[in-house]
């Protein structure tokens, strides 16, 4: 079922995958959505109720003109609030969401009761050559026809064609091109002090052939953090859509071991 929280009259839109299961909040990467937790919420079956925001400024949720990480981790501790769920939760997030999942549990560790990081990183660096990201500068975010987007898109075309939405008399992304810019400009730097705050347990996801979080970084993550287990998948960054199962698995074995 989607759901809509209202913040300072932004709408911050989720799904809640229901059941009579633990609560779990998942956080999507970026280019993303909620939707994206649709297979671990089936994977995790009645065990687990799988509750994901479309994080601001993605999905249904409103834009806003901030994407700093304070706004991020303010979003997923209001829903958190809202949804009053009698004590802290475990939190899993990927890439944009691991990041803002372990600073809510530096922040509010009153709120998160276990941390799932999916390969997201806690140095970020600017690296010398080709810009990764250059491609969103030119992307088009709506078009007159669903159609025409898709065609617009190029190579991107067929991967977002099922999460295109109306939009107006026209159709967008589910995401802005310069929103993500807007969040990549502040997610530069160090980040070990809000990744060294928690002591809750915590998994670190890992692909072994990740462009965005080398071996070496991940196994000091596991090495410094007491208390944090570590699954290694063969994939490149995008671990949840390149191996789903092996990625279900994992936070499946995980989440068994909480009490």
């Amino acid at each position: 079922m989607r759901h809509e929280l209202k913040i300072d009259d932004r709408t911050l839109s989720y799904l809640d995958f229901g059941g009579t299961g633990r609560p779990l909040l998942a956080l999507h990467g970026g280019l993303s959505e909620a939707a994206a937790y649709t297979g671990l919420a089936a994977a995790l079956g009645d065990d687990w109720r799988v509750i994901a925001p479309d994080q601001r400024g993605h999905g249904d949720s409103d834009r806003t003109p901030a994407y700093d990480r304070e706004g991020y981790v303010g979003d997923a501790a209001a829903l958190l609030e809202h949804l009053d769920l009698s004590g802290p939760v475990p939190v899993l997030g990927f890439s944009l969401g691991g990041a803002n999942a372990y600073h809510l549990a530096a922040a509010r560790p009153d709120l998160v009761s276990a941390l799932i990081n999916v390969d997201s990183p806690v140095e970020f660096v600017r690296k010398d050559g080709p810009d990764a990201w250059a491609f969103l500068h030119d992307l088009p975010y709506t078009a007159p026809t669903r159609e025409e987007l898709i065609t617009a898109l190029g190579p991107m075309g067929p991967t977002y064609a099922p999460a295109l939405r109306p939009e107006g008399t026209g159709w967008r992304l589910p995401f802005h091109p310069q929103d993500t810019l807007a969040t990549l400009a502040g997610g530069h730097g160090d980040r070990w002090d809000a990744w060294l705050a928690s002591d809750c347990p915590a998994l670190l996801i890992h692909g072994l052939r990740s462009e965005v979080l080398p071996r070496e970084q991940a196994d000091a993550m596991v090495a410094r953090r007491p208390g944090t287990s570590y699954t290694a998948l063969d994939t490149e960054h995008f671990v949840p859509f390149q191996d789903p199962e092996g990625f279900n698995r994992a936070v499946r074995t995980f989440l068994a071991t909480l009490r």
